[in-house]
């Protein structure tokens, strides 16, 4: 072979190469990651809750109505918060939900060193997006404006892998006719040594109001039919989404009361499930509608954070206001708007979310599973 034609056979060899390489298929972007769900979990050995000075970073879970999915985002001061999967969901409210969408998440650490994840089962565009072919699951006129009957309920040793549940609530205790199952939270009642799941509800399409009911300790179910947790004084009103924190021997009670004025209220008691005090002023500085009251600790001092969906603000936000003593609050301001110290840095529009505290360790595993 002549060295003039070995030296074509190899032009025509990278010209080849060279068009395989321009119409090779491009490789296909991957999706954005979402937490795990697996059938079982298991508890890291000798582990604890971890010590109060050791919990130097928080975790922020909320919901978008664009979605109707779970979102987290963390800090390291209580402040500014970043979203930990570049302002996407981590949980699909179509993957987990009966109503292929999810509201109002709330989550907790309970003395097991267990992350406990809840939320309402349902999406109120349901129909919008085809999910079904009616505006409610069950008739409105029957059970009233975003009927559901179902909540969420997830558990996690590590932050990453959990499993879930969905909590049928109207087959689980049929005589009660329930309207409506919103807005869960879980407490740890140190006296019966259970997890106490607390949520709105209401009989058929009457006023809403909030009962309480123990979780068995996997977390899949309730084991005892919900009882009311606070009497309002006006039996007509309707009030919504509690939030129990403990203080010292205190358990703090803010929710939603639907009065004049509305928004934030506060009750306190000496017992978990009940004894709470009415309280008739409005704790919320906003003059516009908000809701989901969340109360939190600043690590390492005696300050509380109440935080709140501004769901009458245009655009919505987060609102915020500090108390030491319950009694007085300091008006923070919104996310990101003038004069507030409250930042976000990657995601805007959050919807009606906890904050707990969590440990630097478990901070930098939820963004290392992240950012691989």
């Amino acid at each position: 072979m002549t060295l003039k034609r070995c030296a074509f056979l190899a032009l025509g060899m990278l010209v080849l190469a060279g068009l395989s390489f321009c119409f090779a298929p491009a490789a296909a972007q991957s999706s954005p990651r979402l937490l795990s769900i697996v059938k079982r979990i298991y508890p890291v050995p000798h582990t604890k809750a971890p010590l109060e000075k050791d919990l130097n970073a928080y975790l922020l879970v909320y919901f978008k109505d664009e979605t109707h999915s779970i979102y987290l985002a963390t800090s390291t001061d209580g402040y500014t918060f970043s979203d930990v999967n570049g302002g996407n969901p981590v949980l699909l409210g179509k993957d987990i939900a009966e109503q292929k969408g999810v509201r109002d998440p709330h989550m907790m650490r309970g003395p097991d060193n267990a992350f406990y994840l809840s939320m309402t089962d349902l999406h109120i565009f349901g129909q919008k997006e085809g999910f079904r072919t009616t505006e409610w699951q069950r008739p409105g006129d029957q059970y009233g404006w975003g009927n559901n009957r179902a909540l969420v309920l997830m558990k996690s040793y590590d932050l990453i892998h959990w499993t879930h549940a969905i909590v049928r609530i109207d087959q689980l205790f049929p005589s009660l006719d329930i309207g409506c199952a919103w807005a869960p939270e879980t407490i740890f009642d140190p006296v019966k040594k259970k997890l106490m799941v607390y949520f709105t509800t209401r009989i058929g399409a009457g006023p809403n109001f909030m009962v309480y009911s123990y979780a068995n300790d996997a977390f899949t179910t309730l084991e005892t039919e919900p009882r009311r947790l606070f009497t309002y004084p006006k039996d007509n009103v309707n009030t919504i989404d509690g939030d129990i924190t403990k203080v010292g021997d205190t358990y703090h009670l803010f929710y939603v009361a639907h009065d004049k004025p509305g928004n934030i209220r506060h009750a306190a008691s000496n017992k978990i499930n009940e004894g709470y005090v009415y309280e008739p002023q409005k704790i919320d500085p906003e003059s516009v509608g908000a809701e989901a009251p969340n109360l939190w600790r600043r690590n390492g001092t005696d300050t509380y954070v109440l935080m709140y969906d501004v769901f009458g603000a245009n655009p919505h936000n987060m609102g915020f206001s500090e108390t030491t003593d319950f009694l007085h609050y300091k008006n923070l301001g919104r996310f990101n708007e003038g004069g507030s110290p409250m930042k976000t840095t990657n995601f805007s529009g959050p919807k009606h979310g906890a904050v707990m505290s969590i440990t630097v360790d478990e901070l930098r595993r939820l963004r290392g599973y992240f950012n691989q």
